[in-house]
């Protein structure tokens, strides 16, 4: 039996990946978790779960349901996700957080030699070249549970890294595919949350509409497989069905297909190197979806994904920026302070101002993080 934390555990990862423990429940136990405000699901987890530790994000629920459940121990704040993911007795770590916020866990769970299950985009993002490294010197794996990085990690099974041409990431185009920007000018938050394919949170789904989601995940491929960004590409394919793709050297593609079912990646995570069976799946029957579609990617269409690259390729604090700067204007629009099209103008004027750092240290991250996010506040202001 695997002994399971999770970060983010109310959030719709965090959430699926319960579904997993309890589809095998002698398989993986839960120890640990870290919940944001959602209280009443929080009450739920603990309550059918029985995690030995709890970590919340407010004082005052921390000592509401100390109150409540005596039995349990509680922590909180950046301190307390620290806390969920080193437990003493967890051995993979499921860091399904939103935000940058899971970079300081993570690298403490690695130092305290986790299992890593990456669910978290922005810490490899804000910090891959230190979060490689730390996994490197302490021996620990990194296990990727986006779709289209579990995909690629299952495609090259087997298979050498010398031999690798290219990675194919696809992408569904969100919300707005059908649109021109024209289009979007005057779109809703209604609208913009209303993923063809994916049941995801509220600011995956909105970056999913802009296509930043698929730009970090263009950055956090270039670190999970070491490989340079122009040897990285992304493919439209409007069904979802095909994750992602590998090309090697002798022309050959190998792809991981399936119904668009996020349980199927985690669970790969949790279970690796074995898989288990999902009996709650959807299998995929090609005679009945009886074609699939793919695009050539349009950067000038989705603005968002070509900072993205540029971003990745300066290195350095860019992409600190980038995450941060789009953090902070996708909570703008989801407040409906902004118009959809201003996500990639407060983006661009981020990347625009930022002096870039060579190699920052973990300080100097957090500090360019917390500068980009004063500097898109001051423009909203």
């Amino acid at each position: 039996m695997k002994m399971i934390s999770i970060l983010g555990a109310t959030g719709s990862i965090g959430t699926q990946t319960l579904d997993i423990l309890r589809e095998h429940p002698s398989d993986f136990k839960l120890v640990a978790i870290s919940i944001g405000k959602n209280l009443n699901l929080a009450r739920k987890i603990i309550a059918e779960f029985q995690p030995e530790l709890v970590s919340v994000l407010d004082y005052q629920d921390f000592n509401t349901l100390k109150a409540e459940y005596p039995a349990i121990s509680f922590t909180h704040g950046s301190e307390g996700l620290i806390e969920a993911a080193i437990h003493p007795k967890t051995e993979i770590l499921v860091n399904a957080v939103l935000g940058s916020v899971g970079l300081e866990p993570t690298l403490q769970a690695i130092e305290s030699r986790k299992i890593i299950a990456i669910a978290n985009k922005e810490t490899l993002v804000t910090a891959g070249h230190l979060v490689m490294e730390a996994a490197k010197n302490n021996g620990v794996s990194l296990l990727p549970v986006d779709s289209e990085h579990s995909a690629i990690f299952q495609c090259i099974q087997g298979e050498k890294e010398k031999n690798i041409e290219r990675l194919i990431l696809t992408a569904s185009g969100g919300s707005f595919r059908e649109r021109t920007r024209a289009e979007l000018e005057g779109v809703t938050v209604k609208e913009a949350l209303n993923h063809p394919n994916w049941s995801m949170g509220a600011k995956i789904t909105i970056d999913s509409a802009t296509m930043m989601n698929k730009g970090l995940e263009v950055i956090e491929a270039h670190w999970l497989f070491n490989l340079p960004y122009e040897k990285i590409d992304v493919l439209l394919h409007k069904e979802s069905i095909i994750h992602s793709m590998v090309e090697f050297h002798d022309s050959s593609i190998i792809a991981q297909l399936g119904t668009p079912d996020m349980r199927v990646p985690i669970q790969y995570a949790l279970s690796y190197p074995d898989r288990l069976p999902l009996g709650s799946a959807n299998r995929l029957n090609l005679a009945q979806i009886g074609k699939l579609h793919f695009q050539e990617m349009d950067f000038e269409r989705f603005r968002s994904l070509q900072f993205a690259y540029e971003a990745g390729k300066k290195g350095g604090t860019m992409p600190t920026v980038l995450n941060a700067a789009n953090e902070v204007a996708v909570a703008a629009f989801l407040e409906e302070k902004i118009r959809f099209l201003q996500i990639e103008d407060l983006i661009e004027k981020a990347l625009s101002a930022h002096q870039l750092i060579d190699n920052p240290s973990l300080s100097a991250i957090q500090e360019v993080d917390k500068e980009t996010r004063q500097y898109v506040q001051s423009l909203l202001n």
